[in-house]
């Protein structure tokens, strides 16, 4: 979406936390929730979960420029790329994925291998710049894959983004495919959608911290996208890992919502490592020299929440 390692505090009973998620049908990040960490952990229902390969189809609807491609690309290389970089053993984006395995793993199930199979890009906004969730499903289906990413950019409107979440998770009738969609906020609700990388709307009022890319439309976009993968991977048919109702669920990221790093708490996203150069914050190596803000998961080995700095 255990414990949050406050350092020195317990766990409250029951805290507000401003950026947290909502899950409609199978995820979906919510802008302002009560929330209440599981006691133990995920239960598993049984039900299918995405192992072995996973070929990964993105659609770029609207116009995104080819640096803010390359961010979101990026990131989801960098989920099957090597634990070290070079001699180091740095926090990477891969180790984060590692998490996720574990509850493959623990299930009897394959690892999940994410391939990026193709990219798609519809610049025309074919049915329009204010779309229903239906039509969300629609472009998913539009394209094969094991996996569909439907991308939004910052011109487009989507049902309940910004209201009620920044992205979600489903599936088709069939179950053979599932999706994601995440909307660019830069516009729209940066206050909501791109925190920690913008000045909260709801909330504590702490500093925003830097965008790792440069960019807090689309580094927001990868927190959520991380967020969900997590979730459509443990979760795709809504009887996989989770905790609570399965039409609200909360999932592996979600449980753990507005943990980034450690000493987190509502409105302050944790200890993060700065880059020396252009001050951002970051909590992930990724490839080609990039740096992600991945957000906290429940690690089913520790019954808690943790997160890789």
């Amino acid at each position: 979406m255990g414990s949050f390692d406050f350092s020195k505090t317990p766990y409250p009973l029951l805290f507000l936390v401003f950026l947290s998620l909502l899950h409609i049908t199978c995820g979906t990040r919510n802008l302002l929730s009560l929330y209440q960490p599981p006691p133990m952990g995920l239960t598993y229902h049984n039900g299918d979960l995405l192992e072995s390969e996973l070929k990964i189809s993105i659609l770029w609807y609207g116009k995104f420029s080819p640096a803010q491609k390359s961010i979101i690309v990026g990131f989801l290389r960098s989920l099957n790329s090597p634990n070290k970089i070079g001699s180091r053993d740095l926090p990477t984006v891969s180790k984060w994925w590692q998490t996720i395995q574990t509850y493959l793993t623990k299930a009897g199930k394959k690892e999940t291998r994410l391939v990026l199979s193709d990219q798609f890009t519809d610049e025309d906004y074919s049915i329009g710049k204010s779309l229903k969730k239906s039509q969300i499903s629609q472009l998913a289906r539009s394209r094969k894959g094991s996996l569909t990413l439907v991308l939004t950019d910052q011109d487009v409107a989507v049902e309940g983004f910004c209201m009620s979440n920044c992205g979600y998770h489903g599936s088709g009738q069939d179950k053979r495919s599932v999706f994601i969609w995440a909307g660019n906020s830069a516009t729209q609700c940066p206050g909501q959608c791109a925190w920690p990388f913008h000045q909260p709307i709801y909330g504590p009022q702490a500093e925003p911290l830097g965008a790792p890319n440069g960019d807090v439309g689309v580094d927001g976009m990868v927190v959520n996208i991380a967020s969900l993968l997590a979730g459509v991977v443990t979760n795709p048919y809504g009887n996989g890992y989770y905790q609570g109702p399965a039409e609200a669920p909360l999932e592996a990221a979600s449980a753990c919502a507005g943990l980034y790093g450690k000493g987190a708490y509502p409105g302050y996203a944790g200890e993060l490592l700065v880059d020396s150069i252009t001050g951002a914050s970051y909590n992930a190596h990724g490839t080609n020299g990039r740096k992600y803000v991945l957000p906290g998961l429940f690690d089913p080995n520790k019954s808690a929440c943790s997160t890789i700095v």
